[in-house]
């Protein structure tokens, strides 16, 4: 008989707990949410305060030891020609790369979203995810096969009796080198390679989403089929586009092994934080420094929320 009082109490307790956790959507959200925000805060926002503290550390030129003494030495060198060079450099592969991918990813996004059906879009869907299905660093060496002076895309121009074409291009002070391989054609060509599936799937996914009464009601008003895609699909596709701009964007700035694979002598973000910090042993420079991407995408972030790119991810 005493037992019947304690199960009673108990489903009372579970019966309260889960009418407050009912009533309360909050609450419940609170607590589903609690372990991996505080995670998150103390593992990756810990990490971003304390590489912002070794920014203001300076490295003592004599013994090469860090120097925990408050300053601004990092961020003044960081306003030299030659580290602003850099992070110019970057920045304009940065979006080269992004608005190359838009290019050549709108087209297929938007055929695998409106054209595709059955096998045939299963099969795009195969093709654009295969790469990403291999090693990074496997894609990075076979392009630097391919892009050799003695390799496959080489040899098909010299087939086609194109080589001028390609000696014509290397020949380009500002993107040439002596091959595709060791040029920051090579680079970009690379990078876009690698970073396409992360910005036609975004879009893909904002064409899906557009209602297709908007494309009849706008074929029933007179508007060609151009017209359509310029005023109806386009604009509506702007957030997947924004979206995607921010895989291709981001990691094209803040990479460094794709660059000093494929590339010459000229230097990025990424290669400068990796010399600074795994070569010189500069941490408080390479703290410093990385600070520039963090900045730079935090604007660009800034600007891709207000064309509605976070509705899209």
């Amino acid at each position: 008989m005493s037992s019947i009082p304690v199960s009673t109490s108990r489903n009372s307790l579970a019966d309260r707990l889960s009418t407050l956790l009912y009533t309360r959507r909050g609450l419940l959200l609170t607590l589903l949410l609690a372990p991996p925000l505080l995670w998150f805060g103390v593992i990756y926002l810990g990490s971003l305060f304390s590489l912002l503290a070794n920014s203001f550390f300076r490295l003592d030129d004599f013994t090469g030891q860090v120097v925990r003494e408050i300053g601004f030495s990092n961020f003044v060198e960081i306003f030299t020609p030659t580290n602003l060079d850099v992070a110019l450099r970057s920045t304009v592969m940065a979006i080269s790369v992004t608005v190359a991918c838009t290019v050549i990813g709108l087209p297929i996004a938007y055929y695998m979203a409106r054209y595709a059906r059955g096998p045939q879009k299963a099969l795009l869907y195969v093709a654009v995810m295969l790469p990403l299905w291999s090693s990074y660093l496997v894609r990075l060496y076979a392009w630097k096969l391919l892009l050799a002076k003695e390799g496959a895309i080489s040899w098909v121009m010299q087939s086609l009796h194109l080589q001028w074409l390609l000696d014509a291009l290397l020949s380009i002070p500002v993107v040439g080198g002596s091959s595709l391989s060791f040029s920051p054609m090579g680079t970009f060509v690379v990078f876009v390679y690698m970073w396409l599936p992360f910005m036609i799937l975004p879009i893909m996914a904002a064409i899906e989403r557009i209602p297709g009464s908007y494309l009849e009601a706008s074929a029933d008003l007179g508007a060609s089929p151009a017209q359509t895609f310029r005023q109806v699909t386009f604009p509506l596709a702007m957030p997947g586009i924004a979206a995607g701009s921010i895989f291709t964007f981001s990691l094209t700035l803040g990479d460094y092994i794709i660059p000093q694979v494929i590339g010459n002598s000229t230097l990025y973000i990424g290669q400068v934080v990796y010399r600074q910090q795994g070569v010189a042993g500069n941490l408080p420079f390479a703290a410093a420094f990385s600070l520039v991407p963090i900045v730079i995408i935090g604007v660009y972030l800034w600007l891709a929320k207000r064309k509605g790119a976070f509705d899209a991810l």
